[in-house]
């Protein structure tokens, strides 16, 4: 009996974090808006979770690496918050479930990559 006590705990913990909310990220090429076909699957995942869980909220957090132009970087990030959000309302999520937030240009060294996306969060109300 001692010995199933532990792996009860780690059962439940298990549990506990199927419920937890998932990140999901879409990268863009440079100075790009447009998805491709790796970003429209994951949106369809994200979609599907959403179906599956109606309550909670999707948060859409769009980024871009600062250059030259912080202002037309941030509207960059802005834009690709924007074509996320839109494109998961024509897959299926309600626009009312959808929050966006561009981050602030990021200049951080080896970053570019990185910076060049939108983080999709399916988060409790």
């Amino acid at each position: 009996m001692r010995r199933l006590l532990p792996v009860a705990g780690l059962c439940l913990l298990a549990a506990c974090a199927g419920n937890a909310p998932r990140k999901y990220v879409v990268f863009f090429s440079a100075r790009s808006t447009e998805l491709d076909d790796n970003a429209r699957n994951v949106l369809l995942q994200v979609a599907d979770e959403s179906r599956k869980h109606p309550s909670r909220i999707v948060k859409v957090e769009g980024y871009a690496h600062a250059g030259q132009d912080l202002s037309a970087d941030a509207l960059l990030a802005i834009q690709r918050a924007k074509t996320v959000a839109q494109q998961l309302s024509e897959d299926g999520v309600a626009g009312d479930h959808i929050v966006q937030t561009p981050r602030a240009p990021s200049s951080s060294e080896g970053m570019q990559v990185g910076s060049r996306r939108v983080e999709i969060e399916l988060a409790n109300p």
